[in-house]
């Protein structure tokens, strides 16, 4: 085998454009933690200082000469991009917990219905307004209304999560009905978006594919938690930190490797390699240690990166509709709010400030919105507008979900800890 090469020079500008995606997305994530919104919102922005929006629009050749040196350099920064995906997915998979108390059940589901089916029942008739407007070029109808619609319901668990532990109410009843709520329903709608990329990817809506998917898709995630169930039993001792670690990437490879051929995007295999794990070590200390050291990394290079690139990409100068992204941005708050808070007023007891609370936390988007942006985008679903459209939608709705719960903490700090009903 032959390996080819970059030239010198390419490498020293991959270095550089990586360099200044790394500094952006630090500097712009360290403002955002200091003022008490979600870094990830940050990071974004970090990047996108370096696209049309801001440099790029007033110095297009220093852009040019940094991120498009060569042909292949887009390319060779989409590894990192791909990778940053691959870790956030692993981190959510193996940070999911599904924490179900019986006297609960009945909030678990208001919340998951007035905040998925609720929304995305409402948002059937907005697609063809919208559709002329952010459909790609390989977008289907039913592909197109599939994203959008996940666009409007999804929660963001990594982000909501974040702001739960820098406020200290991780621990509360609110929080984790909120966390276990938003579990369901992220895994829902990514069964939903793998659906929509093999539709996108086999060119066309075969029924009998489409249930295979998603008993495939389904099954996987059951299929994961048995094996883990059993595979708990095994005691298994790594020797050193090394040895775990590798264990790990072997496996992770060769999982989403296999998975892709059975039409399961990275993007969900990632995640179920991460659930694998947490299924396998829930009482092991040592292996969450290792695990940290893993996330730690990533969170401190790959996954900057990412947001850091999916900010490079955004062009409010060029490819955006003031007016388009406020119009469904107010539709998309406003029906998970409504849905939300219509849905526990209905069918709880809960105190009226405690329902509102949940109406706004689970609008929180963050990281889940982003993933389901670039994927749609990369695969041509929706087009370069609605892209910066539900990444804009995931900046803004993380940062009111995060301020607005801060506020309600400083007027009453034992609200989050009452009793769900």
């Amino acid at each position: 085998m032959t390996m080819k090469t970059l030239a010198d020079s390419e490498i020293t500008y991959t270095l550089l454009a990586l360099g200044f995606l790394m500094l952006g997305a630090y500097l712009c994530g360290r403002l955002f933690e200091k003022i008490k919104a979600p870094k990830v919102v940050g990071e974004i922005i970090g990047g996108m200082l370096f696209g049309g929006t801001f440099i790029g629009a007033v110095a297009p050749k220093f852009t040019q000469m940094i991120f498009n040196q060569y042909a292949e350099e887009g390319k060779v920064l989409n590894v990192f991009y791909q990778l940053g995906l691959i870790f956030l997915m692993f981190s959510s998979g193996y940070n999911t917990k599904f924490n179900f108390k019986k006297n609960n059940v009945k909030v678990y589901i208001a919340l998951f219905f007035g905040a998925t089916v609720i929304p995305m029942v409402l948002g059937i008739p907005f697609i063809n307004i919208f559709k002329k407007y952010f459909i790609g070029e390989e977008g289907q109808n039913i592909t197109f209304a599939m994203v959008f619609l996940i666009g409007i319901a999804i929660t963001s668990i990594p982000v909501i999560s974040k702001i739960f532990f820098d406020m200290n109410i991780i621990e509360s009843k609110f929080a984790s009905t909120v966390l276990t709520a938003s579990t369901l329903q992220d895994l829902c709608l990514w069964i939903l978006l793998n659906m929509a990329i093999n539709i996108t990817i086999s060119d066309e809506m075969n029924i009998i594919d489409m249930l295979g998917t998603v008993m495939i898709t389904i099954g996987m995630f059951l299929g994961i938690k048995y094996i883990g169930h059993l595979l708990k039993k095994i005691k298994v001792v790594f020797k050193n930190d090394t040895s775990f670690l590798q264990i790990c990437f072997i496996v992770m490879l060769f999982f989403i490797a296999l998975l892709s051929l059975l039409k399961i995007n990275i993007m969900y295999s990632s995640f179920l390699v991460g659930y694998l794990l947490r299924c396998i070590t829930t009482k092991d200390n040592n292996v969450n240690e290792r695990v940290k050291c893993i996330s730690d990394f990533a969170f401190s290079f790959f996954v900057p990166v990412y947001f850091a690139l999916v900010g490079i990409q955004l062009n409010l100068l060029n490819h955006f509709s003031l007016v388009r992204f406020v119009l469904f941005f107010v539709i998309a708050f406003l029906l998970e709010g409504l849905g939300t808070v219509l849905t526990l007023k209905l069918f709880t007891k809960m105190d009226n400030r405690v329902i509102m609370n949940f109406g706004i936390a689970m609008n929180a988007r963050g990281g889940p919105g982003i993933v389901l942006a670039t994927v749609a985008y990369n695969y041509k679903i929706i087009n370069i507008e609605y892209f910066t459209v539900l990444v804009l939608t995931t900046m803004f709705s993380s940062l009111i979900a995060g301020y607005w719960l801060r506020r309600q903490q400083i007027k009453n700090e034992g609200i989050f800890d009452i009793e769900m009903m």
